[in-house]
């Protein structure tokens, strides 16, 4: 049997060969690899996820997309969904949940054990948004009386149940965080040893409030690989780990970068087009406004325009460069603030910073916009007033940049959904105002 298949052969050894086969083979084979053939080949999906044991396709529907989790699940039987809804996390089951309508949410608690459902309930109420709301029930917790030996028997005992054991958390009989006990220090030790002798006591904990990005960034920053989450009276609830922290981080990301192109979070290449044109329309209406807004002010100064024509040719340059300025600042800010790099205590130093930025790459597009405009026209005010009017504009692009997102941060309002639209509306308007505005103080040398 080869050792590394690509996802044809993968495809055919999981249709054709023997069970037993299968079963040894996917031991090495990462759940999103049996996804992406899913996806690939519906026709056969159903055969192939029924030759794959239960505990494997809990991971599958663990790595699949929301919308796919409930379709994938409900193409078994009713006995084969209790048992793969057994072997799921309960956060991946509080995600599937939060996203059904309630008959179909319920049909799914039906099919778990009481203890379970009671978690999952617990955990949906919750925000979603909040650490309580993205973490997981599975966690070793131990007492600080009992023995390196006593421990090692009950994780022995446990096993089937562990997914998660980097740490191993100490509570008291209220179920309040006490320390944490590595498993490095548990195997290093005496038999003999109590807990409580080799327990850390100073831990870094998550409350079960905070924002799920200010989780993700905890891990991004420390490289922690579980961190627990806590009430207000220091019990321990659940705890947070690295893939799902990761996740958060794509997640965040990906809806950044959208909001800053001014499409909808949830739209993918693959998606319907009613689904694209619904997401796009209405930002592409609140471009047309500001493209509107722009347009008039071009027609405060038709008069110039029409005396030198040549106006209309450089008009774009300087509202697209000014464009690609503030969004270049705009892309650093907005990152900033979503990381915490960046805070209301250091407006003044990034303030400085920017201008200095508009300054100099104003001077040094400016200086070569003024010579291709000489050249253009033959007139050396003509290259003035466009040199010029660059460099204005590439400073406040860069300054709006800046002020526009932390103002919106300052009013609450996402600084990735709105700052793209007040920027470029900035940069349009006072670009064509310098410009034509520089051209109408100076006409009479440029006639």
């Amino acid at each position: 049997m080869k050792t590394n298949m690509n996802q044809e052969e993968l495809r055919k050894f999981l249709l054709h060969a023997p069970q037993n086969k299968i079963i040894e083979y996917i031991e090495n084979v990462h759940p999103v690899d049996i996804l992406d053939i899913l996806r690939e080949d519906a026709e056969n999906g159903r055969d192939i996820l029924s030759r794959l044991p239960e505990t494997y396709i809990a991971d599958i529907i663990d790595e699949a997309d929301p919308e796919e989790k409930y379709s994938l699940l409900m193409s078994f039987s009713e006995n084969r969904q209790r048992n793969i809804i057994e072997e799921m996390a309960s956060d991946e089951l509080t995600d599937l949940l939060g996203m059904l309508d309630e008959d179909q949410a319920n049909k799914i608690l039906a099919k778990m054990t009481e203890e379970d459902a009671r978690k999952v309930r617990q955990l949906l109420s919750y925000d979603p948004s909040t650490a309580a709301g993205i973490m997981a029930t599975e966690f070793v917790c131990v007492k600080a009386h009992m023995t390196v030996k006593q421990t090692l028997r009950y994780l022995q005992d446990n096993k089937e149940e562990i997914d998660h054991a980097y740490d191993l958390y100490v509570i008291d009989d209220l179920d309040k965080l006490k320390g944490v006990v590595t498993l490095k220090e548990l195997v290093t030790t005496h038999f003999e040893t109590t807990i409580g002798e080799i327990l850390q006591p100073h831990v870094e904990t998550i409350p079960f409030d905070m924002d799920q990005e200010e989780v993700g960034h905890l891990f991004e920053k420390y490289g922690y690989l579980t961190l627990p989450v806590i009430d207000r009276i220091g019990r321990l609830l659940g705890i947070v780990t690295v893939d799902d922290a990761m996740q958060i981080l794509r997640d965040e990301n990906t809806e950044d970068i959208h909001k800053l192109g001014g499409v909808g979070e949830g739209e993918k290449v693959n998606g319907t087009l009613k689904e694209s044109v619904k997401s796009r329309l209405p930002w592409l209406f609140v471009n047309l406004l500001t493209a509107i807004f722009a347009s008039a002010v071009v027609g405060l100064f038709e008069g110039t325009i029409e005396k030198v024509v040549s106006l209309a040719t450089f008009m774009p340059i300087v509202a697209g460069m000014g464009g690609n300025a503030g969004t270049q600042t705009l892309t650093v800010i907005v990152r900033g603030l979503a990381l915490g790099e960046l805070d209301f205590k250091h407006i003044k130093k990034a303030l400085i910073k920017e201008l200095g930025v508009g300054l100099i790459t104003g001077v040094s597009i400016g200086f070569v916009i003024a010579i291709l405009g000489y050249l253009w026209e033959g007139n050396v005010v003509f290259g003035l007033v466009i040199g010029i009017a660059m460099i204005l504009n590439m400073v406040v692009a860069t300054l709006s940049g800046l002020i526009v997102p932390i103002v919106l941060k300052k009013l609450k309002v996402d600084p990735a959904l709105a700052s793209s639209v007040f920027v470029t509306t900035f940069t349009d308007v006072l670009g064509f105002f310098f410009f034509l505005g520089l051209a109408t103080a100076f006409i009479q040398y440029l006639v």
